[in-house]
């Protein structure tokens, strides 16, 4: 099956998921964002990395009040790898409960599903200083 349009949509609308998730506080949905074995990538973080959605609900729960009060995913880009397979690029923005916000990028593997589009594994970059010529 090619990579079509549709497919594009799919994983625009599947990376927007994850914070609403994320943000209502539904970890037992994250089935319909991560596979299984989902390897989270939060060495930026000195945090190693979380391997299955158990782990990223665990994470989850640990930071309870520490959770931003939300998560914002903008600027997706898609590239496909494979028919079934792609990768994509976006920018998080979080909103933190004293009214700081912090930045990151997500680079993020995908793979096609029977179930649909899924994250195989997503490496969190902080934004931590503007570029400097």
């Amino acid at each position: 099956m090619p990579f079509t349009t549709a497919d594009r949509l799919a994983i625009h609308e599947l990376l927007s998921l994850h914070g609403h998730l994320s943000d209502s506080g539904e970890f037992d949905r994250f089935g319909e964002v991560f596979t299984d074995d989902i390897v989270y990538d939060m060495t930026a973080y000195d945090a190693g990395h979380l391997t299955g959605r158990d782990a990223l609900r665990d994470a989850a729960l640990q930071l309870g009040d520490a959770n931003p009060l939300a998560h914002h995913v903008t600027n997706i880009t898609v590239t496909p790898i494979t028919d079934d397979t792609a990768a994509a690029r976006s920018k998080g923005l979080a909103v933190n409960l004293d009214g700081t916000t912090a930045s990151v990028t997500y680079e993020d593997t995908l793979a096609r599903t029977p179930t649909g589009w899924r994250i195989t594994r997503r490496r969190v970059i902080p934004r931590q200083k503007p570029l400097t010529p």
